[in-house]
Order: C-alpha cells, then structure tokens, then sequence
C-alpha cells in the first residue's frame, strides 16, 4: 500500500517573492522616518502648549496675590457685585417714588436712544417718559434728578438738530441730553447702557434719595427736647413722629440755558426797549404827569403803622393742662420717652417679630384653653390645636406660624402648657385648673421685660 504523499516543498523563487511582500507590507505600515516634521506637526503641537502652561505657571507664581483677589470676584455671580438697595424700614415719601420711577423711565429710554448711537434731545425723552408712567414730566424733574443724582447726566444747549415731525425749528435750540458712564475694564469701544448698568445707577439714585431724607430726619431728632442721636448705620426705621411725607421737595438743579437771543418774546420787554428809547426830558415830563395824576385821584391809604405789642406776643410755650407740674418730672418723662423712641428706630426686624409674636400670645392663650375645654381630652396634637385655633383667632396665620406661637407659648410657661414628642407627632397637654388672668399677668411682665432688653 502507497503512502499518502503530502503537498510539494516549495522552491526557493516562491520563498524570496514571500520575504519580499513581507518586507514590503512592514515599511508602509512603519511611520516614514525620512519625512521632515513640518511646523504642523503633533509633536510640535504639544511642545507649544507645555510651554504657554509652563509661562502661565511662571506669571502666577510672580504675581499671586492679584490672582486670589481676582478670583472670588470672578466666581462670584453678577447679581452679588451689584448695589444692594438700603433697610426696607427707610419708606421714601410718595413724592420721591415718583421721582425715583421718572429716573427709571428717563433711564430706560435714553439707553434706547444711546446704544443705537442716536442723539438724545429732551423733546425724545420727555414723550417716551410720559408714554411709560402716563404722568408729566417737565425740565423741573430733569433738574430735581441731576440734584439727587449730579454724575448721572451731561447737559448741553445745541441747535441744528434735525426735528422729524416735531414742529420746531432746526435753528433753535434744544437741550441735549448724555448719560456719564464710566469705561469697562478692557473694553475696547464705546461704553453701552447695559442692563447691569442701569440697575447700578437706579440703585445709586435711590440711595442718594434716602441720603436726602436722613437729613431731614437727623435734624428733626435734633429739634426734639431733649435731642436725640441715633448713628446712621443702626437706623432702621423713622422716628413715629417724623412725617414722611411732609418732607420738602427735592429743589431743582439749574440746567443749561440757550444763548440770550434779542427776539421780543412778550410785550413787557417791548415796553422796557420802547422805555430805554425815551430822552432824559421826555421822562421827566411823564413822571411829573404821573405825579400829578397821582396827586388829583382820591387818597390813598397811608403806611401801615407798627404791629402792636399784642400781635408780637407769642402764644405760651407749656400748654395749661402742665401748668403746676414739676420740671423736673416733666424731663424726666421726656428722657425716658426719648430713650423708648431711639430704641424703636434702631430695632431691627428679627426684634421685631419676636415683640409682635409675644403680644399676641395672651389672645391664644385663652383661645387655647377654649379650645381644651371644648374638645374635653387631656391632650390635643399639634396639628388639630393649630387647625382650631386658627378658626378663632382675628388674624390670619398658617398653621406654621401658629405652630411656632405655641412652641413659644410652651417655652415661656412651661409649667401650664407642654408639649410631648410621640413617634411623628407631637402632643401638647394644657392645666385647665389655672386661671387665665394670672397667666396673662405673667405674659405681659415677659413682654415688658422683653422691650426693655430690646
């Protein structure tokens, strides 16, 4: 039997065409090492960038503490780097309001005409700002405005301003109107009135108002007796007797006038030119006729005499009901009145709610112990409590905030109302043996304690 023969041995023409494609197939998958790296090469690439980093590193390591007080002003959000508006206690006179809400119209549509490069004339603004509030504005507010707030515009008298369907003269003049902004940091072009900037000057604008008023208040504490002083950084609030609206207007600065022009407006300058034309003895002769005139009518009335002593009196200074009082007492009750008044306009709001909440606790203690009584159970939950109380009691409170008046009400007298913590709710058992009037002694002496502190 023949052995199976296996497949032919190759020669060696067919081994040297294998090595050659083997060889050709290895130097097109190698990189080409014969290329010149170009400058657009990866490795020149990131050669680059290592050095830039490694020079940035270099810069900061030189100047370190302007980038730590660079950085948090960078982090923090935009509207944290704006002004924050004065004390919510600090209410301005209906009449500032107004002229706040004139400088925010006035604002909003100058912006409108000054970020599309278009010349601003107060004939522009004063019908945009009467469109928006639907009230009169007049060259008295622009002057009112430039005194609150004198950096926020640039006032100039200019003619030959084209007037599109305005009516007036192109010669005439027409008083021009141009918001002072300060240059952004590396801002290239010029400034814009954008949005932040307009919160910016409305806020300073309404700062300068309250400056205005805290005058007025600093010197009516002072014309109190005795005078009060209360610094301006603890001031939270007028004075009770201090009448916000009766504060003076804001006076109206002076704005830019046109050039005196020698038109006769009215016939009064005609008389006054027709009068410089007269000849020394042409007015002679009138003044003696008008003296004659004078001396024929019927006589006059002669000059008032002095007042008499009667009506320079002035009426006493002490009213009768204290005629017989000591003056001593009488200081005394004003120092003292003195003292509770500074201490009401430096109370800040957190004291002020707590004063709130204690004088209503006497009402919800009795509307509390109704409340027990009616339901005959030792003991209520809170959420049922608060849901009956808050049916009873006048005002109207969440049954949050009525939870936060018992809470206080247990705290304070401990020994009449307490409250239990069982599982998720929480149970208050009240003394019905005890009388309330008592208890409502016991509250008003913690409210008067509470007001002497504050």
């Amino acid at each position: 039997v023949l052995a199976p023969q296996g497949p032919p041995a190759p020669n060696l023409s067919e081994l040297k065409s294998r090595l050659q494609k083997i060889r050709e197939l290895t130097r097109r998958a190698a990189p080409d090492a014969s290329i010149p790296k170009g400058p657009g090469s990866l490795q020149n690439h990131v050669q680059r960038a290592r050095e830039l980093g490694a020079r940035i590193r270099a810069r900061q390591s030189a100047h370190p503490e302007k980038s730590e007080a660079q950085s948090p002003q960078e982090a923090a959000p935009g509207f944290l780097r704006l002004p924050q508006p004065g004390s919510p206690g600090l209410e301005l006179p209906y009449k500032y309001k107004v002229l706040a809400e004139m400088f925010r119209s006035m604002d909003t549509v100058v912006s409108l005409l000054f970020n599309r490069s278009e010349l601003v004339t107060f004939a522009k603004v004063k019908q945009g700002v009467q469109d928006m509030l639907h009230k009169r504005f007049e060259e008295k507010n622009v002057g009112q405005i430039k005194t609150v707030f004198p950096d926020s515009y640039r006032f100039r008298q200019e003619r030959n301003i084209p007037a599109f369907g305005s009516g007036g003269k192109r010669s005439d003049y027409q008083l021009t109107i141009e918001p002072v902004l300060e240059p952004e940091d590396g801002g290239q072009g010029a400034p814009q009135m954008s949005a932040s900037r307009l919160l910016q000057r409305r806020h300073t604008f309404g700062r300068n108002l309250v400056k205005l008023v805290r005058e007025q208040h600093k010197a009516f504490l002072a014309s109190l007796n005795p005078p009060l002083v209360v610094p301006e950084d603890q001031l939270t609030r007028w004075h009770p007797r201090f009448n916000v609206d009766e504060v003076p207007d804001v006076v109206p600065a002076e704005l830019p006038k046109p050039p005196h022009s020698d038109t006769v407006t009215s016939a009064q300058e005609m008389l006054a030119r027709a009068r410089a034309m007269l000849t020394p003895k042409m007015e002679r002769a009138l003044a003696q006729l008008a003296l004659k005139t004078a001396g024929c009518s019927p006589g006059s009335p002669g000059p008032q005499g002095p007042p008499t002593p009667s009506s320079l009196t002035s009426p006493s200074s002490s009213p009768s009901a204290l005629r017989g009082v000591s003056q001593a007492l009488l200081e005394r009750i004003r120092a003292k009145e003195a003292q509770k008044l500074q201490a009401l306009m430096t109370r800040r709001p957190q004291q002020e709610e707590r004063l709130l909440v204690l004088s209503r606790l006497p009402e919800l203690a009795r509307i509390l112990r109704s409340v027990f009584v009616a339901e005959k159970k030792p003991a209520l939950t809170m959420e049922v409590a608060c849901a009956r109380m808050i049916g009873s009691y006048g005002p109207s409170l969440t049954p949050g905030e009525m939870e936060k008046h018992l809470q206080v009400l247990s705290e304070l007298l401990p020994d009449w109302l307490s409250l239990h913590r069982v599982r998720t709710d929480t149970y208050l058992k009240l003394d019905k043996s005890a009388e309330l009037g008592p208890i409502a002694e016991r509250l008003a002496r913690i409210t008067q304690e509470e007001e002497k502190k504050l």
